[in-house]
């Protein structure tokens, strides 16, 4: 006796979902989510940055800032992003910050 089954294309068109896809879907959840909180790392850290303009606080809040975008940057080129510049530019990452993580 034989068993019946769907052929792969149609349970695919149909929408069918399997292990492997359920589980691509977790983890790219997971990546956003942890993209969103790297994210909002770096706008903490811009905003303590943006509260010492100079002064003794100032090392510590280049060193936490550099921190959280080295953290940021490296999260989206795990997910493909590399567009360094646009995240430079909607942060306002300063250039102190970013020669502290060698970025270009």
């Amino acid at each position: 006796m034989s068993s019946l089954r769907m052929p792969q294309t149609l349970s695919t068109r149909l929408g069918v979902e399997t292990g492997e896809a359920v589980l691509r879907h977790e983890l790219m959840e997971e990546q956003v989510q942890s993209l969103g909180r790297a994210g909002r790392k770096v706008e903490a850290a811009m905003a303590a940055l943006a509260g010492h303009p100079g002064g003794e606080g100032r090392p510590a809040a280049v060193k936490a800032a550099a921190d959280a975008v080295w953290g940021f940057l490296v999260q989206r080129e795990v997910m493909g992003l590399r567009d360094r510049a646009q995240v430079i530019a909607q942060y306002g990452i300063p250039r102190e910050v970013l020669a502290r993580i060698g970025a270009r």
